[in-house]
């Protein structure tokens, strides 16, 4: 036999189609296997336009403006909410509506709005494909995080029973992130969940200080040696944006092209700031190239400069309230307090919930307002922080955010008080007028132990 260069390359080439032959059955078997897995376990197939209108009686409705209905009567159709009243005051036909709900001893809600979150941007923070919040590069306004959210994400399913039915996606990284937009969480696409599309562009403003270390070991506090140039460099970015934007060129410049709505006003400048000097940078930058339009989101020491924000009409979306202080001398309950304190200063605040696993946790606005009630803001108003006020700083207030006639039914049922994690068990959920399902993966895993240890 001969055993040249020629028949051996032939036969380990042989060789090696034949294994990986049965190596891509194997992999084919496991993925139909995990494919499986995967459908039987998806979530909720979003729900179909309303085809009947719907009646909610004798329910304690809030409406999120500040007023409480007992015995509320809240009619919609199409959609749109069409009847808001007392129940115990107003004469109805029997046929005014097709489906009435009667949600004695319930309380009814405006859907509750998450600001400044990644839902749908990040499904697994360990797998990088499925991570799609941050952009390369330091200014981008023209990245647009609508086209990277994923309206099918098993997260989002995870914040609905909690009365989380609207967003604002918002991208993460560099001194300019990008534009966000405003979605309802019921959606087969991005396109279907849009509320307002590219609602506002986010900046981050660079820390005045530093700290070394870490968490468990944190270091010394160091001046940012480095902030008056970063300060610089962002207004000079924004001055460069208004002239090209004032100007002709032959060339189009679609980063700077991006930011067109700022100066115009049709789009809404997100200062992320916590620091007093921070904050009053900002605005002074934005004041200085003519943006008129601006939030604070943060603002832990915003109410050090009330004066400012009020004179300006500039709101704050305020950071995670369930938090340490920032500075070793402050009030170890200041996080607590600072909704109370805004709010006695006139300032229009929401709360927002971005930080450590800010998408899964998402589920806990509702309480982090509660939080605000126990440390002295009327619960009507900590409402307000989650629903209309937020729906205002969002620039939706017209079409949701309250309980109102021609707004948008996005609502629910809760069997108590929704700032309250004990009693906040929502019964019903509508958004856009169509009854969303509240079944998730944990309340499939919760009725399955349930069942086998004969548990109600």
């Amino acid at each position: 036999m001969r055993y040249n260069g020629r028949i051996v390359i032939q036969f380990s080439m042989h060789y090696k189609h034949q294994i990986l032959k049965k190596m891509n059955i194997k992999i084919a078997l496991l993925l139909a296997t995990l494919g499986f897995s995967t459908l039987s376990q998806a979530q909720q197939i979003p729900a179909p336009p309303q085809s009947q209108s719907i009646l909610i009686l004798n329910a304690t409705a809030h409406l999120g403006t500040g007023e409480v209905i007992e015995n509320a009567a809240i009619g919609f159709k199409d959609g749109k909410i069409t009847l808001v009243a007392n129940a115990q005051q107003i004469k109805l036909a029997k046929d005014a509506y097709n489906t009435t709900i009667d949600a004695t001893g319930k309380h009814v809600y405006p859907g509750f709005i998450v600001p400044n979150s990644t839902l749908g941007l990040v499904e697994i923070d360990a797998v990088k494909s499925s991570d799609d919040e941050e952009e390369i590069g330091t200014f981008n306004p023209n990245v647009r995080s609508i086209v990277a959210y994923t309206a099918d994400s098993k997260v989002i399913e995870t914040v609905r029973p909690n009365g989380i039915l609207m967003a604002q996606i918002t991208p993460r990284g560099g001194r300019v992130s990008g534009s966000s937009s405003i979605v309802q969480l019921d959606a087969w696409h991005w396109k279907e969940a849009l509320i307002k599309e590219n609602d506002g562009i986010h900046i981050n403003l660079p820390a005045t200080f530093r700290r070394g270390g870490w968490w468990a070991e944190p270091g010394s506090i160091e001046p940012n040696k480095e902030y008056n140039k970063q300060l610089q460099e962002l207004n000079a970015f924004f001055k460069s944006s208004k002239a090209y934007l004032g100007g002709t060129s032959d060339s189009r410049n679609l980063v700077t092209e991006a930011t067109k709505g700022l100066f115009d006003g049709t789009q809404t400048l997100f200062i992320h700031a916590d620091e007093e000097k921070q904050i009053v940078d900002g605005i002074q930058l934005a004041l200085e190239n003519g943006i008129k339009k601006m939030v604070i989101v943060g603002g832990f020491e915003a109410y050090k400069v009330a004066p400012l924000l009020l004179k300006n009409n500039i709101g704050v979306l305020l950071r995670r309230i369930h938090d340490m202080p920032t500075n070793d001398d402050q009030d170890i309950d200041l996080p607590y307090k600072m909704a109370k304190i805004l709010s006695d200063k006139g300032i229009l605040i929401g709360l927002e919930n971005s930080g450590s696993k800010e998408r899964m946790s998402s589920r806990n606005l509702p309480f982090l307002a509660g939080t605000c009630v126990a440390y002295g803001l009327d619960k009507e108003k900590a409402l307000q922080l989650i629903t209309l006020n937020t729906a205002k700083l969002l620039g939706i207030d017209q079409q949701c955010g309250s309980l109102e006639e021609g707004k948008d039914a996005t609502l629910f049922i809760s069997e108590g008080d929704a700032l309250d994690m004990r009693t906040n068990k929502l019964t019903h959920a509508f958004i856009q007028g169509r009854m969303i399902s509240l079944a998730t993966h944990q309340t499939k895993l919760s009725d399955k132990y349930k069942a086998k240890y004969n548990q109600k």
